[in-house]
């Protein structure tokens, strides 16, 4: 999976098996992705494929197994069916021959649970078309259109094309600025950028690139230094920036080498901001002062990569926590969106990564249960900014508007 894709809205098709979800891909993407077969169940696990809707732009369709799949394997992939509701922007559900049931209404519910929009394709229109009582029911229970469509006859895909770019939310596609109201036109931004054994090579991390192309978007200056250089830059230039963005893992350095007056924060709290549950990441780091003996932290990375003995989430935000707490604790790392091998109860703690590599949908989605249960959320750059003990000055460009009585502060 490249690293973009994930990046882009997921639409995802549903409904029982032989109801021609994976002909409509086909139809949709103008090519063959999806194995087709008149055998009920020919799709076993999710298949993703990007593809350019004309005057919209990319998106990867989600095709799925039939919900009513059977048999020990049958119930793991409608699992895996289901799990991808997390994942997606907006859903397609695909009917046949007016079959509308508790299959279909489960998968509804399963939809509203993650607030995602959806609307009704009724396939094998050459068979039967819809009945004026369904189209009726669909509208006025669930809010959603349905379509006629068949793939063996010239039904107009655009149709199905017009419903997609009218249902789908404009937070899948439009994304807010990065920076947002924090800097004005002709503004210098720095940013503080090490190179070390995490940084690839000949390149800057996702983050990075993003808050470059923000600021200049902004009509800004970014001016770009590693961290040796940063006193240096201020010394000779005597340039005094709008706002400065740190790696979170030199966060002491720089808040050293800052001037107090001058706004500092991080790339990976930029994010936070950005399309992570902002408010949660706030009320909740500081409970880490309250993680007793025998905790477990569960730390959510969003994408895979190589780990080194020096990596950020599973080695050194573990050790500053323990140092910081000064109480034994346990750590559980899961990579990507892959699911969780606990029960999210039995965690005291869950942090995530700035989410560079998904969308805010999926983001959202993946501290869903955390929030839902009532157990404290973080960020990694929020972390490492409570126990460096610059939390205040790392999230005040954010929060310098709200009550001033607020707990966060």
């Amino acid at each position: 999976m490249s690293k973009g894709k994930e990046l882009k809205p997921h639409i995802g098709i549903y409904g029982k098996r032989n109801m021609g979800k994976s002909s409509i891909i086909n139809m949709l993407a103008s090519q063959q992705i999806a194995i087709v077969s008149d055998v009920p169940g020919t799709t076993t696990d999710p298949v993703k494929k990007s593809f350019e809707i004309t005057g919209f732009g990319p998106v990867i369709l989600v095709d799925t197994a039939g919900i009513d799949d059977s048999g020990d394997l049958g119930l793991q992939r409608i699992s895996k069916t289901l799990e991808t509701i997390k994942l997606i922007d907006l859903a397609i559900l695909v009917i046949s021959e007016n079959s509308f049931g508790s299959f279909e209404m489960n998968l509804i519910s399963e939809f509203k649970k993650y607030d995602c929009p959806f609307f009704v394709i009724h396939n094998k229109a050459d068979i039967s078309l819809v009945s004026n009582n369904l189209k009726d029911k669909i509208k006025s229970e669930y809010n959603s259109e349905t379509v006629n469509f068949s793939s063996f006859e010239m039904y107009d895909i655009n149709e199905i094309i017009d419903l997609i770019k009218k249902t789908i939310p404009e937070s899948a596609y439009k994304k807010p600025s990065l920076l947002g109201n924090l800097i004005s036109y002709g503004d210098i931004v720095l940013l503080i950028t090490p190179i070390d054994i995490e940084a690839p090579a000949g390149r800057l991390i996702l983050p990075q690139v993003q808050a470059i192309r923000d600021i200049l978007d902004n009509d800004c200056v970014a001016v770009v230094v590693k961290e040796k250089e940063v006193d240096t830059f201020l010394k000779k230039t005597g340039i005094k920036p709008a706002l400065v963005v740190t790696d979170s893992q030199i966060f002491k350095k720089a808040d050293a080498s800052i001037p107090n007056e001058i706004p500092l924060t991080s790339f990976s709290i930029l994010l936070a901001r950005l399309k992570g549950d902002f408010d949660k990441y706030l009320s909740g780091t500081p409970k880490i002062s309250e993680l007793k003996n025998g905790d477990r932290i569960l730390l959510l990375e969003s994408c895979t990569h190589h780990t080194s003995c020096d990596d950020i989430g599973r080695v050194k935000i573990p050790r500053w926590i323990t140092n910081f707490t000064g109480k034994t604790i346990e750590y559980d790392v899961v990579a990507g969106l892959d699911s969780l091998q606990r029960d999210i109860k039995e965690y005291s703690m869950v942090i995530q990564c700035g989410g560079c590599m998904i969308t805010e949908k999926q983001l959202r989605n993946r501290l869903k249960s955390a929030v839902d249960a009532g157990i404290p959320v973080s960020n990694y750059g929020m972390t490492i900014a409570y126990i460096q003990g610059i939390f205040d000055r790392a999230v005040a460009p954010f929060v310098k508007n709200r009550d001033s009585s607020s707990d966060y502060l």
